[in-house]
């Protein structure tokens, strides 16, 4: 059987973990830079230290870790927190949570991935009504039930938003 060997097979997977494999170091290393710069580099501020512990559990490697840590005591890597508010398919209410460098790139990429499926941006305000900040995360306080083809496009553009490196976690209102 012509072109049908180990390597070949092998090679698949390997690149389908080492994406999501990436995906996830990229999201701790913003992460943890983020934290370090609030805690001045101090790894032994009890925030920092938690979410290294949180990165160790998803096997990071120290040197991710470390690597994440010394850029953010350099100057002009500021990260920032930015929360975009939408609403999606069915009037579902979506909270965005990016973290990045570039606010206008950010919020331009997260423009054209809301306006490819469809949707686009709310006014701050608009969205956050159906939810409640607890312990760092949004937990909806009132919930939409959606039909099965209106929860398939939402399950999209989530997936595509969480491709994007900016954006860090989105937020649902959806049963």
């Amino acid at each position: 059987m012509s072109g049908h060997n180990k390597w070949s097979q092998i090679k698949h997977k390997k690149a389908k973990t080492d994406g999501v494999k990436s995906k996830l170091y990229s999201k701790y290393s913003k992460l943890i830079s983020a934290e370090a710069q609030k805690a001045g580099g101090n790894k032994n501020s009890p925030s920092l230290r938690a979410l290294i512990e949180r990165a160790k559990a998803e096997n990071v490697t120290n040197d991710v870790i470390e690597r994440a840590i010394k850029k953010a005591s350099e100057p002009g890597g500021a990260l920032e927190s930015i929360m975009y508010e939408a609403y999606g398919p069915g009037g579902c209410a979506i909270m965005i949570e990016a973290l990045t460098t570039n606010k206008n790139k950010a919020a331009q990429e997260v423009k054209h991935i809301l306006s490819d499926n469809g949707f686009s941006l709310a006014t701050p305000g608009s969205a956050s009504w159906a939810f409640v900040r607890e312990n760092a995360v949004w937990k909806a306080t009132t919930t939409v039930d959606l039909s099965d083809e209106d929860l398939a496009a939402l399950e999209k553009l989530v997936g595509d938003l969480e491709a994007n490196d900016e954006v860090q976690e989105v937020y649902t209102n959806v049963e």
